[in-house]
């Protein structure tokens, strides 16, 4: 592996942002930047996290999947792209997805690609109003990747998943809001800080919470109702027991706002 530092990371209170930091290759994912990025959120955890900023640095959030070697290290990609997303992008995918700390994304520029597949695994996303996304994969004779299947069409639904993957062209924040696949649109320059801000309001919140809500609404997606009625049950029995919710209910009855300890 390559010994340049893909990874910019920086913490404030409960709160780590990463930030890709490729910004002459648009923040360019290979199998290091993935390596370094999943070394940097296992630190964050062991840290004591509560939750998570991911963004680029540079006039890019990601440009998707490097396909030229970059002469330290990486030899562009190989013959079995099956191999490559086994081996680095599909675990980065699970691994983020399993997290018990909320991500917000904050996406300073254009996503492209599997960029855009790291971009909306945000729990919350925050997109500039310059910015765009592009399911660029049809471009250069490929499939999306990186969960972007199931991320566009479980959030904009089956006619937008296709148009954005048959067609390749780019869809603008306010259409992306429009769709269902960001958060917030706000001006480039308040990106970072309005997903910050976010991200420590969530930090503060009830992190054992937070974590059964992100899977539940995963289950929720690919359960029945059921289903779902049953988690929530098992959940609830869950949270019920936990240090936050006991202190919730002391702070309701002193008239006050509670303080989380995520335990």
């Amino acid at each position: 592996m390559s010994d340049a530092r893909f990874i910019n990371s920086s913490r404030v209170g409960d709160v780590v942002t990463l930030a890709l930091n490729r910004p002459e290759k648009l923040n360019a994912l290979t199998p290091a930047v993935f390596a370094q990025l999943s070394e940097a959120i296992d630190a964050a955890l062991a840290q004591g996290a509560r939750a998570l900023v991911l963004t680029g640095e540079g006039r890019f959030f990601c440009s998707g999947a490097d396909i030229q070697p970059d002469g330290v290290g990486y030899e562009g990609l190989p013959r079995d792209l099956g191999a490559l997303i086994d081996a680095a992008y599909n675990p980065f995918a699970r691994k983020l997805a399993a997290l018990e700390i909320p991500v917000v994304t904050a996406l300073n520029g254009p996503c492209a690609g599997a960029g855009l597949s790291v971009a909306l695994a945000g729990d919350i996303v925050v997109m500039g109003e310059s910015g765009y996304l592009l399911l660029a994969f049809v471009n250069i004779g490929l499939v999306p990747d990186a969960g972007a299947t199931w991320l566009v069409a479980r959030s904009a639904g089956r006619a937008r998943a296709l148009e954005m993957a048959l067609l390749g062209e780019r869809m603008g924040a306010a259409e992306a809001k429009a769709a269902g696949l960001v958060t917030r649109v706000v001006p480039d320059e308040a990106v970072l800080g309005e997903a910050q801000a976010l991200a420590a309001r969530l930090a503060a919140g009830p992190t054992r919470a937070i974590g059964m809500i992100r899977r539940q609404v995963a289950s929720a997606l690919e359960q029945g109702f059921d289903a779902t009625l049953d988690i929530e049950r098992d959940n609830q029995s869950i949270a019920g027991r936990s240090a936050d919710f006991a202190e919730a209910i002391r702070a309701f009855g002193e008239k006050r706002k509670p303080d989380f300890s995520g335990r």
